[in-house]
């Protein structure tokens, strides 16, 4: 392993070595934990590197949540179950937002990391939650498996600082929580490069769209993209956005949201990202050089998971990781024991490296009109910019 390191922490919680998210979640599956053995596996990790997370407190999540929300969560995970009136008002306990134990704990303690990572930013150093991302909550209800908007939260941090956020969502999963929340905030860039909503959640229509209030007018960037987008697509959209946006908006910082379902093969997104491609992705944004807040996100293949967020880490830390995972790498994600794609050409090289190489490494016959049409677009084409 040779490395350059940089000043980066990684904030995580022996708690998520618990089954933090019960049985019935989407995010049950090992995912936090699962990655922080992959990296120490690397030997990519020093303890001045690690900060463990603290829980949010309640003054803290009432910075965008509602008291009536957070104090729902809290009776629940006192009393063993959601009130019905709870239910319905803040649609927890259902089959897309599940009761678990530790319903408020748990998405409290993923928050108060992302928000210690926005205080990393601020005092000098890139950081990683990987914990966190959780980009659908609102203020009053839990969506899409989210149920604190932590990603919010730790923007909130940031400009409380007065830092200008460029906000960038690689999930396959349009991030609409965090867009809705700085609707109308001009010193805060929303982008999102997503799974069109014509099929996909949150199922909201698809499409460009121009989006901000009247005082940040065109501050919010969506980029719906089709199914089977990959490699040579995903990163040429970012290619030609990225610079354009920061040159006109000017952030101070970014945050990325990097779940993981974009990758090929993740049973929830229809993308086919190799793990390569993604990482170019994240190294394309910290190569803006800027300080860089990275959160986790969707991601429900663990091992694909584990081995991209390993090299996020090392993209933050400055680190040149071999390709070839080591022994104690391999027999942690054969431990997890999944099996969902054991047929697959692939699934064997999830055991023997962190990376894998696209199989659809060409430019796609719609990319030319929708560059185009990007072109056209009100954030790329306008002359003047919200300040």
């Amino acid at each position: 392993m040779t490395t350059t390191r940089r000043k980066a922490v990684l904030i995580g919680a022996a708690h998520y070595r618990r089954g933090s998210y019960g049985r019935n979640h989407p995010l049950a599956i090992p995912r936090v934990s699962l990655t922080f053995d992959v990296i120490k596996a690397y030997g990519a990790l020093s303890d001045e590197e690690f900060r463990v997370s603290r829980a949010a407190t309640a003054r803290e999540l009432a910075r965008f949540h509602t008291r009536e929300y957070i104090q729902a969560l809290q009776r629940s995970e006192a009393f063993g179950h959601v009130r019905h009136e709870d239910r319905l008002r803040h649609a927890v306990g259902t089959l897309e937002n599940p009761y678990f134990p530790g319903v408020f704990y748990t998405p409290a303690l993923a928050t108060g990391g992302s928000i210690q990572g926005a205080e990393e930013v601020l005092a000098g150093r890139h950081a990683f939650s990987p914990a966190g991302g959780m980009h659908h909550a609102v203020p009053d209800q839990a969506r899409g498996f989210c149920y604190f908007n932590d990603v919010v939260l730790a923007i909130l941090t940031l400009r409380e600082a007065d830092r200008r956020v460029l906000y960038l969502d690689l999930d396959a999963h349009h991030g609409d929580g965090v867009e809705a929340a700085f609707w109308n905030d001009p010193a805060v860039f929303t982008v999102s490069l997503h799974m069109d909503t014509a099929y996909a959640y949150p199922f909201r229509g698809g499409g460009l769209q121009d989006q901000g209030g009247p005082q940040a007018p065109g501050s919010s960037f969506n980029v719906p993209l089709p199914k089977g987008t990959g490699d040579a697509d995903y990163l040429a959209i970012l290619r030609h956005i990225l610079p354009a946006i920061c040159g006109r908006f000017a952030p101070d910082v970014i945050v990325v949201q990097a779940g993981t379902d974009a990758l090929h093969g993740d049973p929830l997104g229809r993308f086919r990202l190799s793990t390569t491609g993604f990482l170019t992705a994240i190294a394309e944004v910290i190569g803006v050089g800027l300080p860089v807040l990275v959160t986790g996100g969707g991601g429900y293949h663990p091992l694909l998971l584990a081995r991209a967020w390993t090299g996020v880490w090392a993209l933050l830390s400055g680190r040149t990781l071999p390709a070839a995972l080591p022994d104690a790498a391999a027999q942690a994600l054969r431990a997890v024991g999944w099996d969902a794609d054991e047929d697959e050409p692939y699934y064997d090289n999830l055991f023997r490296s962190r990376l894998d190489h696209p199989d659809t490494d060409h430019i796609s016959d719609w990319l030319p009109a929708f560059m185009r049409q990007l072109d056209g677009h009100v954030v790329l084409g306008r002359t003047s910019w919200v300040s």
